[in-house]
């Protein structure tokens, strides 16, 4: 799988970067194992969150697993990252972690925390269009209406990106790419205990529907996907 690296934004209350934070100090050598801190010394709250994403059923074109947790952001952690699959390439990635504060985070306004990256490659015509970032946030947001979904405090990043290539590597073909940064704060349901499974749907359809794949269930017409890219990433 071809997950995806690089920085974790929550958006609100703290960066997963070398250089590190207050807030990162005071969580270093908090409790993080193979995808973060979901063992015995959890709160109930958090396992019972954890054993949900890792229960979930999701569609088969996604492949998703564990992989160790920034340590730094929150007391417990645990993250996901993915690849929309075509055959043997990947269509497009992501990360997705979950983040839990007991004592409540002021940022947040809550005891939970959503943070994700999602990347895929664009057609060169699809990266010029100045509409494109305003679009791709609303595909995350209508991905979790779409699912009945209640959450507060959503911020992120839509960035595009695009490769040219000289001299010993001119044959290759300019390359674009769309990143999305975001993270919101999942509504808690009974025993203080969000959702997860509904997210982690909700964000794979965000994903299915950024490597153009079609919806899984029949939508709304007017839903704009991202047509699937020239030249998918070889696994």
């Amino acid at each position: 799988m071809a997950a995806a690296q690089g920085r974790l934004s929550d958006g609100a209350g703290g960066m997963d970067d070398a250089k590190g934070t207050e807030e990162e100090a005071r969580h270093k050598g908090s409790d993080h194992g193979s995808g973060g801190s979901g063992g015995s010394t959890a709160p109930p709250a958090f396992a019972a969150a954890v054993e949900a994403l890792r229960a979930a059923r999701l569609r088969p074109q996604i492949e998703v697993e564990a992989t160790r947790a920034p340590q730094r952001l929150a007391p417990h952690a645990y993250a996901l990252e993915a690849a929309v699959v075509d055959g043997d390439e990947d269509l497009a990635d992501g990360r997705l972690v979950l983040l839990h504060e007991p004592a409540g985070h002021d940022a947040w306004h809550g005891t939970f925390r959503l943070v994700t990256l999602v990347r895929a490659e664009l057609e060169p015509e699809m990266a010029a269009d100045p509409l494109l970032p305003d679009v791709c946030w609303s595909w995350l947001t209508g991905a979790l209406q779409a699912r009945g979904l209640t959450y507060g405090e959503p911020s992120g990043t839509v960035t595009r990106a695009s490769s040219h290539y000289f001299g010993g590597l001119s044959a290759r073909p300019s390359a674009s790419q769309i990143e999305i940064r975001a993270s919101w704060t999942p509504r808690e349901g009974l025993g203080g205990v969000p959702d997860t499974a509904a997210h982690l749907a909700s964000w794979c359809d965000l994903l299915a529907q950024v490597a153009g794949l079609p919806p899984a269930a029949p939508g709304d017409a007017s839903v704009v996907t991202l047509p699937q890219r020239r030249g998918p990433q070889s696994r």
